[in-house]
């Protein structure tokens, strides 16, 4: 395959059938979070919800969520795509359809899915298309994945907030942001997870646009 070829593909969300076929056995095997000890793949404690965000490399993207009250752990991998258990070097050839994810389960009596998504649309440019930053391909698309009907209404909502708000500021680029209910989540690799607490010097590619997205009146307080 051609240089060109091979970059042009990291542009183009694959078909099912030329996704390559991946594995029926996970990659890896989920552990304790490095930085809280919590379980990764659960079980979780009763109330947990679940939100799936992608916003480019998703070692710094894992970062932002582990700290805020409220979060109760936090994982990466891939969703997305069509390709079953990918590694993270099949993700990087564009044919998997998978985007970088970071998973975070949260206390919604804690932290509301809004205050959540406010940090999502602050911390990276979703206007990028197939890119963030100088990460190219479909690995790093900006994505949105809820596990229910209310919380992608609830997305999509933030997501006219925000586009609104990158106007406001003279950002007339339109948010191309995929949002959608989650399919499938496959864990990435055991080093990536919590990689920058691993890593504290690392590769962090998080930066956002300059634009606040402003929370809904409705919203409740973050306790604690």
């Amino acid at each position: 395959m051609s240089f060109l070829k091979m970059l042009s593909n990291k542009f183009k969300m694959p078909d099912a059938d030329n996704a390559l076929p991946g594995r029926d056995t996970p990659i890896m095997t989920p552990g304790n979070h490095f930085v809280n000890g919590q379980p990764i793949d659960g079980p979780y404690p009763t109330g947990m919800k679940e939100l799936y965000v992608g916003m480019g490399c998703f070692w710094g993207a894992e970062r932002a969520f582990w700290s805020i009250p409220g979060v109760y752990v936090t994982a990466v991998g891939y969703a997305g795509g069509t390709t079953k258990n990918p590694t993270y070097n099949e993700t990087c050839t564009g044919q998997t359809g998978h985007t970088e994810i970071v998973k975070v389960v949260y206390n919604p009596e804690d932290v509301t899915l809004e205050q959540l998504l406010k940090v999502f649309w602050e911390r990276h440019d979703p206007t990028q298309g197939m890119r963030q930053g100088n990460d190219v391909g479909t690995q790093y698309r900006s994505a949105l994945y809820l596990t229910s009907q209310e919380d992608l209404e609830v997305a999509n909502k933030t997501a006219e907030t925000y586009q609104k708000a990158l106007q406001d500021i003279g950002n007339s680029a339109t948010i191309t942001t995929e949002i959608q209910r989650l399919n499938t989540f496959y864990y990435a690799e055991e080093y990536h997870q919590q990689y920058l607490a691993k890593n504290p010097d690392g590769y962090c590619g998080l930066g956002g646009t300059g634009a606040t997205c402003p929370l809904p009146v409705t919203m409740k307080a973050t306790q604690g």
